[in-house]
């Protein structure tokens, strides 16, 4: 007589431990921010578009936000053209603009969708301008002090261009509006959105929007269940390095304001904070060089990186 061979008890345990996040979230929409080593690294890219359509198999509705930098970046290498940042923020003039486009709208936004459907899902990528999805805004960066304690350049121009001391850095904006219609639509036909972060004025014009700001507004205006932010650190610090795995929305911003939280760190928080103030039932800061980071997040106690939640 031949046994049928043993199934680990740790794999056991992990099946049997997502039962009830399978149950609680069943109809419930996730938002996830894509981006980082996730992105990059061929076994991080198929395991994430794994684990996506396994949220779709088990009755969740996972909508993908996606980031692209340093795509862009090696374009604008390829036609001679540097990259300029003010505050973490790609200054995009109209050239810059139109490879943005190219590479954000088309290049990796296709690329994300064809890793998906070949897992099984049934994707479709999108940008800002499909079904008015996105309308957007200039964004004004707060000028930098000079040091003379006044706002000109070295070539004695003024910096605020009657801007009232906020710096113009070209075709880059911010959400103003989010209109769920078509994302609703898809995802009650069981597609999974891939949305890349390029919004429009109401005259069309195109604008580069940081991704993580993209994924908190897309998840604040579809009510989402939890903003998942894919980064490329372990979540948040305290002060003395250890990664906190929850905490409340006061808790957060203390710690932002001690100044724990810095650097690049900073706008994925305040994104984290704003959504849950917005009515987003949960944001987590997830290590994206992590296989199956998302799965542990959704399906498990422990989770991954840091949750932060209203209260």
């Amino acid at each position: 007589m031949t046994h049928p061979p043993a199934v680990p008890k740790r794999v056991a345990r992990v099946l049997a431990e997502a039962l009830p996040y399978i149950q609680r979230f069943a109809g419930a929409t996730f938002v996830i921010k894509y981006g980082g080593n996730a992105m990059v690294e061929r076994e991080l890219t198929r395991s994430f578009a794994r684990d996506i359509v396994l949220l779709k198999c088990v009755g969740m509705n996972p909508v993908v936000v996606h980031g692209g930098g340093p795509q862009i970046g090696e374009w604008l290498t390829r036609i001679g053209k540097k990259s300029e940042f003010v505050g973490g923020m790609r200054v995009t003039d109209e050239e810059t603009m139109e490879v943005v486009e190219m590479v954000l709208g088309g290049l990796v936004n296709k690329a994300i969708v064809s890793h998906i459907n070949q897992a099984g899902g049934r994707a479709v990528g999108l940008t800002g301008k499909d079904g008015n999805l996105l309308t957007a805004r200039k964004l004004l960066m707060p000028a930098e002090p000079t040091g003379g304690g006044g706002d000109a350049d070295e070539n004695g121009n003024s910096n605020d261009n009657g801007n009232g001391g906020m710096l113009d850095i070209g075709l880059v904006g911010e959400v103003a509006e989010v209109d769920t219609t078509l994302l609703d639509h898809l995802v009650a036909g069981d597609c999974i959105p891939v949305i890349a972060p390029i919004g429009f004025s109401p005259e069309g014009t195109g604008y580069n929007i940081n991704s993580d700001l993209v994924a908190g507004k897309v998840a604040e205006a579809m009510r989402a269940a939890k903003l998942i932010l894919l980064t490329n650190t372990p979540g948040l610090l305290d002060e003395n390095g250890v990664t906190v795995s929850e905490m409340n929305l006061a808790e957060a911003t203390a710690m932002r304001a001690a100044g724990t939280i810095s650097g690049g760190m900073l706008p994925k928080v305040q994104c984290a904070l704003d959504a849950v103030r917005g009515g987003v039932a949960a944001a987590t800061i997830a290590d994206g060089r992590v296989a199956h980071a998302t799965l542990l997040e959704v399906f498990t106690e422990a989770g991954s990186g840091t949750m932060i939640r209203p209260g």
